[in-house]
């Protein structure tokens, strides 16, 4: 697959992407290589990373703990003492290998760090090739409120490799299908038609559908690099989304669900939205729905709960003097931006996704 030139960084996939790393590595002068990834990232995907890497330098391994709760400023506060202890300094290299929560909280590590050092990601899942590691944006959670706390702040690269893919469970594989589902509804109609027509030993189809999905969030992020306006359509599903996934982080007694799982439930109640709002096809929507159900699941979503959602969507970033604008679609592949959704028709939209 042909690399990819974003802003100020490349995106280079397969083996092709390991021969890129050693030369950087190898030809810029970096103080330091630290590795930042989870347990099993460690174990299951560090030994193909060691394998690729033909450096002479010294590696000093980072671990974190496994799972949402781990993006946090005291999680954080761990990595800056442990990197100062082995005296990193602004020339030092930090290799993000991991999902979504490592390139979200290891790119925030290193925008802050000396007020910034270079770091590169190499994600290991689906959901972080096609969305966490691509485009800049760096974060952690504030309690159980997704992503407060954050900024922009581009990789050195970014390193494909599908391989790793291998090593996902069956769930955490599905949940990266929501982010590129994403982009077929809100984007681009060949996408989705392309992910209809989609089985899961159908590799050559899944390498098409990474490499589109990542064109598209690099397209849109040279246009509109700090979400003023454009990269807001990255969001389709998302406001609700982070509100249920949220309101599960917040449940600490419960099993939680997955991002992806969350953001699919977030697109059928954007479809929804979109039915009532903008006279997107109900029809459709129904199809939506009933694909995101079959393939992802039905998450409960209780009434007694309906307020809490209500209440966590407030603190969504994108809210501007309190309101929360969506994104919603007037056909698959056609987006409007900054909607203005009432309660009553969220909560209809909740009703619909229960039924």
């Amino acid at each position: 697959m042909k690399s990819i030139l974003a802003k100020d960084y490349q995106i280079h996939f397969s083996d092709y992407a390991y021969a890129e790393l050693n030369k950087m590595i190898e030809n810029t002068a970096i103080s330091k290589l630290f590795i930042i990834a989870d347990k099993n990232t460690l174990a299951f995907c560090y030994p193909r990373l060691k394998e690729k890497l033909s450096i002479n330098k010294t590696v000093e391994i980072l671990e974190i703990g496994i799972g949402e709760n781990q993006k946090t400023i005291e999680t954080c506060e761990q990595l800056w003492i442990k990197l100062c202890d082995l005296q990193a300094d602004r020339s030092a290299l930090i290799l993000n290998l991991g999902g979504g929560i490592v390139s979200d909280l290891g790119g925030f590590v290193a925008a802050t760090l000396k007020r910034g050092i270079r770091f590169i990601n190499i994600p290991t899942t689906l959901l972080g090739m096609v969305d966490a590691a691509i485009g800049g944006k760096t974060g952690i959670n504030l309690g159980a409120l997704k992503n407060q706390v954050g900024a922009f702040y581009n990789p050195s690269m970014i390193v494909i490799d599908t391989a790793y893919l291998k090593t996902l469970p069956p769930r955490e594989f599905r949940s990266g299908m929501s982010e590129i589902l994403k982009y077929g509804l809100s984007y681009d109609e060949n996408l989705y038609q392309l992910i209809k027509a989609y089985t899961e030993t159908d590799f050559v189809t899944l390498e098409k559908l990474i490499y589109r999905s990542i064109e598209i969030k690099n397209e849109v992020v040279l246009k509109d690099p700090q979400e003023q306006n454009l990269r807001k359509v990255l969001n389709f599903g998302h406001s609700l989304g982070h509100a249920i996934e949220s309101l599960f982080l917040s449940k600490l007694e419960e099993n939680h669900i997955t991002h992806g799982e969350a953001v699919a439930a977030g697109m059928v109640l954007a479809a929804h939205l979109s039915s009532q709002y903008l006279g997107f096809s109900l029809e459709k929507t129904a199809e939506i729905k009933c694909h995101i159900q079959k393939y992802f699941g039905q998450i409960e979503l209780l009434k007694p709960d309906y307020h809490l959602i209500l209440n966590l969507l407030k603190h969504d970033k994108k809210a501007e003097s309190g309101c929360v604008k969506f994104v919603l679609i007037t056909q698959i592949g056609r987006f409007k931006l900054n909607c203005e959704v009432g309660e009553t028709a969220i909560i209809k939209a909740l009703d619909y996704y229960n039924t």
